[in-house]
Formats: C-alpha cells, structure tokens, sequence
C-alpha cells in the first residue's frame, strides 16, 4: 500500500478528479479542494467507499486563507507526517476554447484567469511549503499553448505561462521538487470536452509524482514523450 498523502486543487473533477482517484486506488491518503462544497462531500464518499482515506475541504484558490486551511487539513490527514505530493489542478478557460483571441478578451475573463491559474498556483505552491515532507513534490498541469501560441487562446494562454514561471521560480528559490506536468489534450471542460479522457492521463501525474528523476522534473515540463521514454 502507498503511504503518501496527496493534495489535489480542482480535485472534483477533469484531471483533478482522475488524479485524486489514482492516487486513492493505490492506498494514498488523499485530500481534496475546491470551490463547489457538495462537489467535494461526494468524491471524497466515493473515495472513501471505494476504501480510501479521504478528506476535503470547500477551496478557492484565489484566496490564500482557503489554500493554508486545505494544507493544514491534508497535513493532519492520514499516516504520513506532511504532505508528499501536491497537484495545483484548479483552473478556469472562459470561453470557448480557441475562441477567445487575445485582442477581443473582456478585461474580467483577463483578470479571473490571472487569479486563478497563476495566483492560485503560487498561492498553492507557497502554502504547501510549510507542510511539505523532505521528498515532496509539487506539480503543476499546463499545456502545449503555454510555451507556443496558438489563435484564440488569449489570456488563457498567458497564463498558463505565467504559472509555468511560477513553477520555475519556486524549484530555484526551494530545496523542493516543483515541476510542470503537460499531458496533452484531455477532455475537460477546460478543453470544451476535446481530448484523451483524464483517466488516461492519471498515470503520469502518478510518475511524476513518484518515479520521475527529480533532476528532469524540477523547475522543467515533462509530457507523454518524456513518461514514455522514461518508461518504455
């Protein structure tokens, strides 16, 4: 059995929700936030039915004081004496995806973007600090748009980029594994349900999350060619 305890953001739904299953399928204490209470009470039931140890709390990313009290929560949760492994996978797309050209975004989709996806990932990142075990890792989904543009993305894009940043700047200034996981498209709503079903993707969330080099994962992106190369 796997002894880690695992924190997961979005985690009641899209990869979030994959991952957190994964993870609860091999004996991990998982802990879940997000913003949506009810969402969070019926996967941490079906995690706990399926003989998990689980837990939740009703998190919004975008306020740091929601973030701290998820940490303190998974850090008392379980067997392990901190947090193991932390996936910041809450995120929003306002708009439909490829329909959102920089030059035609609202302001307001700008900035929910912005204190969602970036904010909330070094607000996640930051928080988990304290109760981060000395192996831990941190990982942070991004995608192909934030490294090449592509139309119709706009500030989605840009930030997704941004966290990429944010990402690099913690593995530097930290003695901690803080890494970008790309695992293509996967069918979300963020996708407008375009892609490989999140399931598929669980698994290298998994990898990096426990078997990757810490050397190629810190501060750097690793996708399906690098798992598969990894792996094969």
């Amino acid at each position: 059995m796997d002894e880690h305890t695992v924190v997961v953001t979005g985690g009641t739904r899209g990869i979030g929700r994959a991952v957190a299953e994964a993870f609860a399928a091999e004996g991990s204490t998982v802990v879940v936030g997000a913003r949506d209470a009810d969402a969070i009470d019926a996967v941490v039931s079906d995690l706990e039915e399926r003989g998990a140890t689980a837990a939740g709390i009703r998190t919004d990313v975008r306020d740091e004081l929601d973030v701290e009290r998820l940490l303190e929560v998974a850090s008392k949760t379980g067997d392990s004496s901190g947090v193991d492994v932390v996936v910041a996978a809450a995120g929003v797309y306002h708009g439909p995806p490829g329909e959102t050209a920089t030059d035609d975004e609202p302001y307001a989709a700008f900035d929910d973007h912005w204190q969602t996806n970036v904010r909330g990932v070094f607000a996640t990142i930051r928080e988990s600090l304290a109760h981060l075990t000395e192996d831990a890792r941190v990982l942070v989904p991004s995608g192909a748009v934030a490294r090449k543009a592509k139309p119709g993305y706009g500030s989605y894009a840009v930030s997704k980029a941004a966290a990429e940043a944010v990402v690099r700047g913690f593995a530097t200034d930290t003695d901690y594994v803080v890494g970008v996981v790309d695992p293509g498209i996967v069918a979300t709503d963020l996708t407008g349900g375009q892609g490989r079903d999140p399931d598929s993707a669980a698994d290298l969330f998994r990898w990096a999350a426990l078997e990757a080099d810490p050397d190629e994962l810190d501060g750097q992106v690793v996708d399906l060619r690098t798992w598969k190369r990894a792996t094969a």
